[in-house]
């Protein structure tokens, strides 16, 4: 496999017709190079527009999907970053490469066990991956400038609100199979907040997550 042919395709073929035209974001997957995060079994997979499988049953989200979340972030070099959903470690380093510093939160040992690895091998010095359950937000470190949730929620956390600084923004994928909805959430003041609907997706529920109530008769 031509491992720069495959990585441009799937620039031009999945990234960009998704409206991803920022520049910086574009070359920065030139530079973070996604092979060397997905597991050897699936390396062939590296480029796909697929969710490649990680241990535990989990998924790295689409390419697609990363790149478009980073764009709509529009991080800044001083911002403090949460990441819930560690994965293998992939967005990680996309984020610790346009923010100050990334605290990841990952609940599978494997799995955080991975990306420690993944992210030393690639030279990121500016992520910490600890070891837990994010679902409800992460206190240590808190509020911080963004915060991007690597699986999809049932219903929101009050809690991850809060954690938000002011003029902080928060990107998750909200709802139930078949049809949850990614949004970028910006605290505007104390108690305000201005919600944006990115797109329309289907991604795997976060391990842990709080479920919708529901009512018995």
């Amino acid at each position: 496999m031509n491992i720069e042919q495959a990585r441009f395709n799937m620039i031009e073929q999945q990234i960009r017709p998704w409206d991803v035209l920022d520049p910086e974001v574009l070359e920065l997957l030139h530079v973070v190079k996604r092979e060397n995060f997905v597991p050897v079994a699936h390396k062939a997979l590296a480029f796909a527009d697929i969710e490649i499988p990680l241990p535990g049953g989990e998924a790295m989200l689409a390419p697609k999907i990363e790149a478009r979340l980073l764009q709509d972030l529009g991080l800044k070099k001083h911002e403090s970053v949460l990441e819930i959903g560690t994965g293998c470690g992939y967005l990680t380093a996309l984020l610790a490469h346009k923010a100050r510093h990334v605290t990841s939160v990952e609940i599978a040992p494997e799995l955080k066990a991975l990306a420690d690895k993944n992210l030393a091998d690639n030279g990121v010095t500016n992520a910490t991956v600890e070891l837990g359950n994010g679902a409800q937000g992460w206190t240590s470190g808190a509020p911080f400038d963004v915060i991007v949730v690597g699986g999809s929620l049932p219903v929101l956390p009050e809690a991850l609100l809060q954690q938000l600084k002011v003029g902080g923004r928060l990107a998750v994928i909200i709802g139930q199979a078949p049809a949850m909805k990614a949004q970028l959430i910006t605290r505007t003041g104390e108690a305000g907040y201005d919600t944006r609907t990115l797109f329309e997706t289907n991604v795997k529920a976060l391990e842990l997550a709080v479920a919708p109530s529901t009512f018995q008769f």
